[in-house]
């Protein structure tokens, strides 16, 4: 009878482990009578936890800490700061905002500018400044208002909005693109917050606002309005990124600075196996489960799976505690089947790093990142790929 290990990834606990071994075994089930599942569940044993009960952790992003014990208040400047979040996701998310509450256009005197026209002859007078206005953000103003200028988006906004208001979204959108650009090229200068306003109001008062101070309220309706949408989207992703903080970065960390615990129960559960065994991990299993084969023969095992796993990556960085590029595998280790999802933005491929010792199958769950990632064991096809190359 194959045996199959399975080592899961990182986070994992109870709950949801035995929740996870049982959809696991159920979807091998399907494709496969007589199939021996083994849990490897090494996140009980060597998991991350946070032995002070959190005490490194600040406190969670919209929220103030008082001088003493007590609930967390509400930061007011949350919601801003989720609607530039937004906009340097797209720095054009306002503007569809605004087009999307455009009606039908009113009439114009005779022989008067449409408004259009006007925001875009202003956008070509920033452009013809060059980087100055917005030095202390990066260089590429010009570009970006030109390309503001070209948007199909423009026009409708610009029918939606009076021109102090459009100059302000239209300054906006241009400042989140040049933050935008700067994050894209990983710098590690990135203006503060009080910059980026001072920016954005230089900018909006090129397009024709009049200076802060003086704007109507209506001015900041949309960012608000944006904040709102923001708010939602930054919450999904802080929830998001908090439970990829811990324990998930935790036993990442654990693992590369105290691993031999991790190969060590692995090892000592594959040993007692007779063959055939396929180990499969997911994610951070996955290295756990290359590493342990890369150190010392395990000869019952026939074949290594891995699903939205990081062991090539870290090999190619040079992190893989058991091997270093450009170092080879060792002839030792079994068949290798690489599984990944291409919007699975954890998922790395080994193919080219190992060549003829890898084989590495897309499987395309239809979720985005993160989702992607958590998405391997409800999909059909991983379950196939796993049993059509079982030894």
């Amino acid at each position: 009878m194959t045996a199959v290990v399975f080592v899961h990834g990182t986070g994992v606990r109870e709950p949801g482990f035995t929740a996870l071994l049982e959809r696991v075994t159920a979807g091998l089930a399907a494709q496969r009578d007589g199939l021996r599942v083994l849990p490897y569940y090494w996140g009980a044993a060597h998991g991350a936890t946070l032995a002070a009960g959190g005490a490194s952790l600040p406190p969670r992003s919209g929220t103030t800490r008082g001088l003493g014990p007590g609930p967390t208040e509400p930061d007011p400047s949350d919601e801003t700061t989720s609607a530039w979040a937004l906009l340097y996701d797209d720095p054009y998310a306002e503007l569809a905002l605004a087009a999307a509450g455009s009606g039908l256009v009113a009439e114009r005197p005779p022989g008067s500018v449409p408004p259009q026209q006007s925001i875009r002859a202003l956008l070509t007078a920033l452009a013809g400044q060059g980087d100055v206005p917005a030095a202390e953000l990066g260089p590429g103003l010009p570009r970006a208002c030109t390309d503001l200028a070209a948007h199909p988006l423009l026009g409708p906004a610009a029918d939606a909005l009076d021109p102090a208001d459009l100059a302000v979204v239209a300054a906006r959108s241009l400042t989140a693109r040049l933050i935008a650009d700067a994050l894209d090229a990983d710098s590690p200068l990135v203006a503060v917050g009080e910059t980026r306003d001072a920016v954005t109001d230089r900018i909006a008062e090129a397009l024709g606002a009049p200076p802060r101070g003086t704007e109507r309220g209506l001015r900041s309706y949309l960012l608000r309005r944006a904040g709102a949408v923001a708010s939602r989207a930054v919450e999904r992703r802080r929830r998001a990124l908090t439970e990829a903080a811990h324990p998930a970065a935790g036993d990442i960390l654990r693992y590369l600075s105290r691993g031999a615990a991790f190969r060590d129960g692995l090892r000592a559960l594959v040993a007692g196996l007779g063959p055939p065994v396929a180990v499969v991990g997911h994610s951070l299993g996955g290295i756990i489960a290359l590493d342990t084969l890369i150190s010392a023969p395990l000869p019952q095992v026939g074949l290594l799976v891995t699903a939205g796993s990081q062991g090539p990556f870290l090999y190619e960085s040079g992190s893989l505690p058991s091997l270093e590029h450009p170092a080879p595998l060792p002839p030792h280790v079994p068949a290798w089947l690489n599984l990944y999802d291409p919007r699975d933005l954890l998922g790395y491929l080994g193919a080219e790093l190992f060549p003829g010792r890898v084989t590495d199958v897309p499987v395309d769950s239809g979720q985005p990142f993160p989702a992607a990632h958590s998405a391997y064991w409800k999909n059909p096809a991983v379950y196939r790929h796993i049993v059509d190359h079982l030894p």
